[in-house]
């Protein structure tokens, strides 16, 4: 018997019932409707978005510039974002935003803070600050959410730095356009300020000459008005000797005067007063005789009553020793009472004397009184000529006084007129250089002016916004697809397909026998019994195909760039993942469609259909290189998307590889399977 008659033995045990009929329909309509109905619902989520409910919250209080203008940014990112329709965006205010994030009303919030115009404007300040935006978002509602939340984030982060820049760049440019403008006046004055400088350099030149002339004249002058002033110095210098000689004669004489002008007067009191005195010490003279016998009548007493004084004290009864005490002190008094009567004696003496001499003094005073009127006279008439000598002088030195005085304004003007006639000339040399350098650097500022003002761009209304809008935005980014899905399901589409297939074969086995009984118990040679057992279900996957490639590329309308190409590739596909499973179906039983589940639970997880395969861990990326599916989703790629199709043989490489592969495990199978065992008979497991 051989494999084609094995293949339709068993294709009739399948259809040999109306119930098998539908059973085997449905074994066909598994990997349409597992990839059919996947591929619709991620056909073109992003779409949707704008189905997907999201609030947008403003509370930006605006600012206002340095020009006075007020700067509300918050409002418009707000309105634009609602008027985008990117998402359904709801305006709402900060506390709604946070509880419709919180139980599910909206999947995510976007929050503008109340600085976030003040930050903004805080670039033409030395301490700017960044503005910022909140995304707020609870994984509990969508993880994608949060992610999608985060790229409408960086979208309107890099709108608004395009808008500000592009603000900040129409300024700089206008300002460009301003400095240009001024750099044209600029160079216009420049212009006028070198023909000035010219002119103002002839006539320095001209000065120059004529200071020098004038310099030389001036220090003539100078040189007569020194000896001049030599002149009247000396002259002056006389004068003041005479005046000052004079003055000190008048200043004594009349000191004289005064000092002798009441001395008559004087002297006549001085003579009365010295004849009253004389009067005076007579009498004090006799006084003083009279007081010294009183003094010796006093001595002489005390002298007679001590004895008497002692007698007395004896006889009142008191002792020798106090009589002693009394006789001590009686010694001192009559110590005392001699020393003073020797001092009166004296002083009588004295004054005797004194009223002598107090008449001659009196004697004398009235001959001088009798003398001093015609002193008197003699030194008036001497003080008189002396203060007219030193009048005359003084006027003398006065005059010479202010004459030198004019003299040395003249030499000390003269002086400085040459001095500043030097200085003059030196000026008006430094001037001449000075504006020689005025008018070369005239010249070089209105050159480097023209070259600035020509340098300098002064862009029109339209240019300055256009070169703006490039500055703000300078980077355009243009996609060039060597080959493009075209959709987020498209994308997915070699993924689920292979998977859809490797499903649709998995349940076959589930109804179909791996190996038929009748083949085995013949002499039928194992490699026939085992393309028979193969061949059955490879034609129903074929069928799996046809209508999983209809129902995806019309139904859910994929594009696909080789369809005829793409069709025997995914025909081939399925033979293959047919004859894995029905390798493992035949040497396992039921452990090997376990391990057909297993094997394609790993190669969903390493196949690489979603992400790179280069973000697996390693061990996975170790059986992205071996698993058959690996190879079923490159290639399907590359015929869905229309890329080079070269790598394509080598995914048919592979796939063949696994298909001969699992031919020859079913072969070695179907020839254990001839002999029988009592687990064949009655297995511990059966599925």
């Amino acid at each position: 018997m051989n494999p084609v008659r094995l293949a339709v033995a068993e294709l009739r045990r399948l259809t040999s019932s109306r119930l098998a009929r539908l059973a085997l329909a449905a074994l066909v309509l598994i990997p349409t409707l597992y990839g059919g109905l996947y591929l619709y619902a991620n056909h073109d989520p992003y779409g949707a978005f704008p189905q997907v409910p999201a609030a947008v919250v403003s509370d930006d209080t605006g600012t206002t510039l340095s020009t006075g203008e007020k700067l509300q940014v918050g409002d418009g990112v707000a309105d634009h974002l609602v008027e985008s329709k990117s998402f359904d965006w709801h305006r709402v205010s900060h506390a709604e935003a946070m509880r419709g994030v919180d139980d599910g009303t909206y999947s995510f919030a976007v929050i503008l803070p109340r600085t976030f115009s003040a930050d903004l404007a805080s670039t033409a300040e030395f301490k700017p600050r960044q503005a910022s935006l909140v995304l707020e978002t609870n994984d509990a509602n969508n993880y994608m959410t949060s992610m999608i939340g985060s790229q409408v984030i960086k979208q309107v982060t890099a709108s608004v730095a395009s808008q500000v820049s592009e603000t900040a760049a129409s300024k700089l440019l206008l300002g460009f356009s301003q400095v240009h403008d001024q750099l044209v006046k600029a160079a216009d004055g420049s212009e006028q300020l070198r023909a000035g400088a010219t002119k103002a350099d002839d006539g320095a030149h001209r000065l120059a000459d004529g200071t020098s002339s004038l310099a030389g004249g001036l220090h003539d002058l100078a040189a007569g008005a020194q000896r001049l002033d030599a002149g009247i110095g000396r002259a002056a210098a006389g004068a003041r000797d005479l005046r000052s000689g004079a003055a000190q004669l008048a200043t004594g004489l009349g000191t004289l005067q005064s000092r002798t002008a009441g001395l008559p007067g004087q002297t006549a009191k001085l003579a009365a007063g010295a004849e009253q005195v004389a009067a005076g010490n007579r009498t004090v003279a006799g006084y003083g005789a009279k007081a010294a016998a009183a003094s010796t009548d006093l001595k002489q007493r005390v002298g007679s009553e001590r004895a008497s004084f002692i007698s007395a004290l004896k006889a009142q009864g008191l002792t020798d020793a106090q009589l002693a005490v009394v006789e001590s002190r009686l010694d001192t008094i009559d110590g005392y009472v001699n020393r003073a009567d020797t001092t009166i004696q004296s002083a009588s003496s004295d004054l005797t004397r004194l009223s002598k001499g107090a008449d001659q003094v009196a004697a004398g005073a009235r001959t001088l009184a009798d003398a001093t009127p015609a002193l008197t006279d003699g030194i008036a008439s001497a003080h008189s000529g002396a203060v007219r000598l030193r009048d005359g002088a003084g006027t003398l030195a006065g005059g010479l006084q202010t004459l030198q005085g004019g003299a040395s304004q003249l030499s000390s003007g003269a002086d400085k007129a040459a001095g500043g006639g030097d200085s003059l000339a030196k000026g008006a040399s430094s001037l001449v250089s000075g504006l020689d350098s005025l008018t070369k650097g005239a010249g070089d500022l209105h050159t480097g002016l023209v070259k600035g003002r020509d340098s300098v761009p002064d862009p029109s209304d339209a240019q300055r916004k256009a070169m703006a809008q490039t500055i703000g935005n300078p980077v355009g980014v243009s996609t060039d697809s060597l080959s493009s899905a075209g959709s987020y399901g498209a994308g997915l589409a070699p993924l689920f397909m292979s998977l859809a297939l490797w499903i649709g074969a998995y349940v076959l086995f589930l109804f179909v026998r791996p190996l038929s009984t009748r083949a085995l118990a013949t002499s039928q040679r194992s490699i026939r019994t085992a393309l028979g057992g193969w061949l059955a279900p490879a034609l129903v996957g074929l069928v799996q195909v046809a209508a999983l490639v209809l129902v995806v590329g019309r139904g859910v309308d994929i594009r696909i760039a080789h369809p005829v190409l793409a069709f025997l590739f995914l025909c081939f596909t399925s033979m293959t993942f047919v004859a894995i499973l029905h390798a493992l179906a035949a040497r396992f039983g039921a452990v090997g469609k376990f391990l057909g589940l297993v094997f394609m639970v790993v190669q969903l997880v390493s196949a690489g259909g979603t992400f790179p395969w280069q973000t697996l861990p390693g061990p996975l990326q170790a059986i992205h290189h071996v698993a058959p599916m690996s190879y079923a989703v490159d290639g399907l790629r590359r015929l869905l998307y229309g890329a080079d199709l070269g790598p394509v043989m080598g995914s048919l490489g592979v796939l063949t590889a696994y298909l001969l592969g699992a031919l020859a495990l079913s072969t070695v199978a179907a020839r254990r399977s001839r002999m029988w065992t009592a687990k064949r008979i009655k297995p511990e497991l059966s599925l």
